[in-house]
């Protein structure tokens, strides 16, 4: 059985591929990838111990998987060691990774002080570039693998540090894709929308005002995003109708789309 390691397992689009791959991907997913079919063992990563000893249990009961935990924050040095220590083990190797922890700050530019735009920067970039080189060197040297960094459609619009920050995962993660092409390893960029998860209200965002139709469920998204990554794409836009929109940004002047996107912050950000 192979094993995926999932950073911030506990909500939200981290806990959807953790169910996911735990009770076994479908047919195009991650089975198709690795050449078997079946559940998968996992190493759930995040910084609350109880949660993730919860999860750990209610996956390890339901789906008969070994859920390994591992307590680290992101945003510390000793946190992302840990995680790099983790999947540069040889005796106990890693088959994906998903890099999904990551967090919004409230607040336009010049009102989020400067150490929380760090933090941000320390999680969305550094670990993703650290992780991923870890992942990734197992993975090459067994000639397998597959790392899924998640961004979001905001690294398409002119939007503050969290888009310039996912922008930043999307150009890394198509880049490295590139370089490992014929190594066996896959990368791929996952850029949702609107997942109906914990991210805002911890971010103290406002999104009553937010359309029905552009939230996600974040199942669904996961079972797409797998089926992308075994077809071989460096970016999965895991919705018809966030493909479309973000097409038309292509189109849209610079300066009308940052307008846009301010207004847009303004109505759906942060409160």
């Amino acid at each position: 059985m192979t094993t995926a390691l999932i950073t911030g397992s506990t909500a939200g689009i981290g806990a959807a591929f953790a169910r996911r791959l735990a009770a076994g991907a479908a047919p195009g997913g991650l089975a198709e990838i690795e050449g078997h079919a079946g559940r998968h063992d996992v190493v759930l990563v995040a910084r609350d111990e109880k949660r993730l000893h919860e999860q750990a249990a209610e996956l390890h009961d339901r789906h008969r998987v070994e859920a390994e935990v591992l307590v680290a924050d992101l945003s510390t040095e000793e946190g992302i060691s840990a995680v790099e220590k983790r999947l540069s083990d040889p005796r106990r190797p890693v088959d994906l990774l998903v890099n999904n922890a990551g967090f919004g700050n409230k607040g336009r530019y010049l009102e989020v002080p400067l150490a929380d735009e760090l933090t941000m920067l320390k999680v969305h970039c550094e670990a993703v570039l650290r992780l991923t080189g870890a992942a990734a060197t197992a993975m090459r040297e067994r000639g397998r693998g597959a790392v899924v960094n998640v961004a979001s459609v905001a690294a398409f619009l002119p939007r503050g540090t969290y888009g310039a920050s996912k922008a930043w995962v999307v150009q890394f993660t198509q880049g490295a894709a590139r370089d490992l092409a014929g190594s066996g390893v896959r990368l791929m960029a996952l850029c949702p929308g609107f997942v109906r998860t914990e991210f805002h209200q911890r971010a103290g965002m406002d999104t009553g005002n937010v359309p029905g139709w552009m939230w996600l469920d974040a199942d669904k998204l996961v079972a797409t995003a797998l089926k992308d990554l075994a077809q071989g794409k460096s970016l999965s836009i895991p919705d018809p109708r966030y493909k479309v929109l973000m097409g038309l940004t292509k189109l849209a002047p610079r300066g009308a789309l940052s307008g846009l996107t301010s207004r847009t912050g303004r109505r759906y950000g942060p409160r």
